[in-house]
C-alpha cells in the first residue's frame, strides 16, 4: 500500500512563509477605498505562489490566521474573524484555492503556461468569493443576484487584477534566477 507523505518544513521554508506572509499584509495595506477595495495583496498572493511553490500555501494560511484572531493584516488595517464572515470574507479564503490550485498546476506542468494556470486561480478566487458575498449578503435579509454581485465585486476587479498578474509574472521572472538556490518549493 503506498503511502502519501508530507513535505517537510525546514527552518528555511517556515522562514520564507512567514517573510511572504508579512508581504500578504503590507500589499494588502496599499489600497484604494471601494465596495471591495482595490488592494495589492491579490499581487502578493501570485507572487508568492509563483515563487515559493507549495510554501505559498502555508503563507496564505498564516496570513488568514492573524486576520482571523484580529491581528490588523487586511485591507484597511482591519482584522478579526468578522471579516473573514463578512461579505468580502469569501475573496480572501479564496486565496487558498489560489494557492493550491498553482501548487498542483505547478506539479503538473512545471513552468510552462503559469499565466494561464494564474487566471484560472483568480477565476476560482472570483467565483468563491462572488457566490460568498451573495449568500452572506442574503443573510443580512437583502437579495442580490449572482449577475449583479459580479457587476459589483469582480467587473470592476478585473483589469486590475490582470495587471498584477502580469507584474507578479514580470518580477517572479526577474528575481528567480537571483534566488536560484535559496528558494525551493
Amino acid at each position: 500500500m503506498k503511502t502519501a507523505t508530507l513535505k517537510k518544513l525546514d527552518t528555511q521554508s517556515i522562514a520564507y512563509a512567514a517573510l511572504c506572509t508579512a508581504l500578504i499584509a503590507i500589499c494588502s495595506w496599499i489600497s484604494i477605498p471601494a465596495q471591495v477595495p482595490f488592494t495589492l495583496q491579490t499581487f502578493a498572493v501570485f507572487l508568492i505562489c509563483d515563487l515559493l511553490g507549495s510554501t505559498a500555501i502555508l503563507s496564505v494560511l498564516l496570513y488568514l490566521l492573524l486576520g482571523a484572531i484580529g491581528i490588523p493584516v487586511f485591507a484597511g488595517f482591519s482584522g478579526g474573524i468578522s471579516v473573514l464572515f463578512g461579505p468580502t470574507g469569501g475573496y480572501l479564503i479564496g486565496f487558498i484555492a489560489i494557492a493550491l490550485l498553482l501548487t498542483a498546476w505547478r506539479r503538473l506542468f512545471g513552468e510552462r503556461l503559469k499565466s494561464i494556470g494564474m487566471l484560472l486561480g483568480l477565476l476560482l478566487c472570483y467565483l468563491f468569493g462572488t457566490i460568498w458575498f451573495v449568500l452572506v449578503y442574503a443573510r443580512g435579509g437583502n437579495t442580490v443576484s449572482f449577475a449583479v454581485a459580479l457587476s459589483w465585486c469582480v467587473l470592476p476587479y478585473i483589469v486590475p487584477d490582470l495587471l498584477k498578474i502580469a507584474l507578479a509574472r514580470l518580477i517572479a521572472t526577474r528575481l528567480r534566477p537571483a534566488l536560484k538556490g535559496i528558494l525551493h518549493s
